[in-house]
């Protein structure tokens, strides 16, 4: 299973890689791995001010649909438009071409409860 170092992780299975005061915000290949393929991508919440742990949309795989939920509280800027038509994206480059939200952080401070790399193996094994 592939867990970049240099992204925080939640255990929700979401990544976050942040740049100056934006997030771009996508889920881990073990999240996508555990869906299986992934066929549809739900985010309505663009240009709404959320808080940490609350749902920013969802994931549909040919079995399931999984919530998404926000690492850090912030505005939604941008969602991944390319996944409109490549929702597989997820599944096929999830730390790169598949990310799903740009998010301006809220509180830099809220970086300090995400898990390192290092954490997040230890919580899916």
């Amino acid at each position: 299973m592939n867990t970049p170092s240099e992204l925080k992780y939640t255990k929700d299975h979401e990544w976050i890689k942040v740049e100056g005061d934006t997030a771009i915000i996508g889920i881990t290949d073990y999240a996508q791995s555990e869906l299986g393929d992934i066929v549809f991508v739900d985010v309505d919440t663009v240009d709404e001010d959320l808080n940490e742990g609350d749902v920013f949309g969802s994931v549909e795989a040919v079995k399931t649909v999984s919530d998404l939920y926000l690492p850090v509280s912030g505005t939604v800027l941008e969602v991944n438009a390319d996944l409109e038509d490549q929702p597989e994206l997820l599944n096929t480059d999830p730390y790169g071409k598949g990310w799903i939200i740009k998010l301006k952080v809220a509180d830099a401070a809220d970086l300090s409860t995400l898990l390192s790399a290092e954490e997040y193996q230890e919580v899916v094994g």
